[in-house]
Parts: structure tokens; sequence; C-alpha cells
């Protein structure tokens, strides 16, 4: 079944833009729709304390201008704390073919969840302490100030 275009703005967090944000791939194979603009999101922190507003985001058309899909990278100095919407804000329309309607976006995040499988992939304590620490992270509607009234999180998990 083909996804239907839906009206409004659909902001997916990903690592960059070689692959489909896991989010975005769920949403359309389960619930069959895509959002009239898309935008891929990815956040690099560089090695200075702030990075100047001309230096903060860079649009890509990903190649297919008029499509309503693109991909920004948004960069941040160690120092600063991310604002996702208030960076996107700072986009033009021409950047962004079209306006995003910022005040109605929905942000989707991806999570995977590391779980203890039964492979002996590696030894039994590295195992424990490795699912552990993956358990220690920040929530991260929170870190990049999304509004939690329009933030759904999609998840997965992997074994080790």
């Amino acid at each position: 079944m083909p996804a239907i275009r839906v009206p409004g703005t659909a902001v997916f967090l990903n690592r960059g833009k070689r692959t489909a944000p896991l989010a975005m791939r769920a949403n359309v194979e389960h619930n069959h729709v895509r959002h009239d603009h898309v935008v891929i999101l990815s956040i690099e922190t560089e090695p200075v304390p702030r990075v100047s507003a001309d230096q903060r985001t860079v649009v890509d058309d990903l190649g297919y201008a008029e499509d309503g899909i693109i991909h920004v990278t948004a960069r941040f100095g160690y120092m600063e704390t991310p604002d996702v919407p208030s960076t996107l804000a700072t986009l033009a329309p021409a950047e962004t073919e079209g306006r995003l309607q910022l005040d109605q976006t929905s942000f989707l995040l991806s999570k995977i969840e590391i779980r203890r499988g039964k492979k002996p992939t590696m030894a039994p304590w590295r195992k424990r302490l490795f699912v552990a620490t993956s358990y220690i992270t920040a929530d991260a509607a929170e870190y990049f100030s999304l509004p939690r009234d329009r933030t759904v999180i999609t998840g997965s998990h992997i074994e080790v």
C-alpha cells in the first residue's frame, strides 16, 4: 500500500543522511503516511565552545528538489545545549521547500534498546555491563528542547 501524504511537518532526528531514520521507516510501514514536509535532522557537536549563527545549519534537498523531504545538519559547540525548534525557526522557507509550520510540527525520535541475547558474542559479564550502561542516557526530547506533546518515540531492539 503506498503512503498517503498528510498535511503538516514531521522532523525525524537521525545520525546522518545516508540512511532513512528508523522512526520514518516505521511511520510509513505501519501508518502508511508521509507528511507534506519532512525534515531529517542530524545534530553535530563541534570541538569548539560555540558555533556562530551563520555556520549553524546546512540544508540539503537530497537530490530531489520539491519532494518535500530535506536533510538539515545543525551544528552546536560543546558548551551549547541544542534547541531544535529554535534552530529550525531560523531556516528560510526557500531553503526548506516551503514553510515548516513549526507550531504544529511532529517530532519523531528513534530509540534502540540493547538486550542481552543467548548467542556467545562476548563474555556474559561484559554483556551485562554493556546492556546496563546503555540505559544511562539522557532524555533526547528534553535535551533537544522538543515539545513533549508533539514528540513521538519509536523503538526497536538489538541483541548482543
